[in-house]
């Protein structure tokens, strides 16, 4: 065994899983129809405001022009006027991704708008992007982005008329809003090496979650062949402690935890 002066602790590492993220649908079917924005809305714990630019959006039945578009369904955001105008989203926390169903004005148009979104975290972009659906009248498709980084506001935008011209208005509808939260940081709370060389740190995170914590000598090697040591001990509500018996037999080692 060596001794407990050359055991020296380099780093202890965190890397959070998906495993804790938590994903919202708002269908808006409880927002207050005939309102228009802004409003607030909760779902599943995440709260999201939504604004808009120029005349904006009302909560209104999908059905209201005689028809429903492909996928959507009970209450919708529906275009004040034929004016374009941004929607306007924040969030109460970091999101991780975000997808809108969304219907355009066109009647029988060979080709399609494109729509944007743009992501935001504390107002610097994080990362835009664009899609069209396929043509058609009042024609539905997904608008989607999942930036490298989190973001706690979207803007989403009516990009480019069809490319062919025809019959449309620069507005949109849209449904079925899904958002993924980001998982919380992990915050360690106290690095303790004991006097038989054991040892034990703390973190905390939401409570009632799994993390696996995993070592090695070599900071270089892939995580995937990192020493998988066991798991940690949820020792309150959201407070997690970890104690490695095996310290007293290695020199320099460093620690990762992961969810799961």
């Amino acid at each position: 065994m060596k001794p407990k002066s050359l055991i020296t602790v380099v780093a202890v590492t965190f890397v959070a899983g998906c495993a804790s993220a938590q994903s919202a649908l708002f269908d808006f079917d409880n927002a207050p129809v005939h309102t228009s924005l802004p409003l607030s809305l909760t779902v599943g714990g995440i709260t999201a405001r939504f604004s808009a630019t120029g005349q904006g959006y009302s909560i209104q039945p999908a059905n209201t022009l005689g028809f429903t578009p492909a996928g959507f369904s009970g209450y919708c955001f529906y275009p004040n006027s034929i004016y374009a105008a941004d929607l306007l989203i924040s969030f109460s926390q970091t999101m991780k991704d975000f997808s809108i169903l969304y219907a355009p004005e066109e009647y029988a148009c060979d080709s399609s708008a494109t729509m944007r979104v743009t992501a935001y975290l504390n107002g610097v972009s994080t990362g835009t992007a664009t899609t069209n659906a396929q043509p058609g009248t009042w024609p539905s498709e997904t608008l989607a982005i999942t930036p490298a980084q989190g973001f706690n506001s979207v803007v989403v935008h009516y990009d480019a008329a069809p490319v062919t011209g025809g019959d449309w208005g620069p507005v949109f509808m849209a449904d079925n809003m899904v958002v993924t939260a980001a998982p919380p940081a992990i915050v360690l709370t106290g690095v303790t090496m004991l006097t038989n060389g054991v040892f034990s740190f703390g973190f905390t995170n939401l409570p009632g979650q799994s993390f696996s914590v995993l070592t090695t000598t070599n900071l270089s090697l892939k995580p995937l062949i990192w020493n998988l040591l066991g798991t940690a001990t949820e020792v309150s509500p959201g407070q997690y402690l970890f104690t490695d018996y095996s310290a007293t037999n290695r020199g320099q080692r460093f620690y990762r935890v992961r969810s799961p």
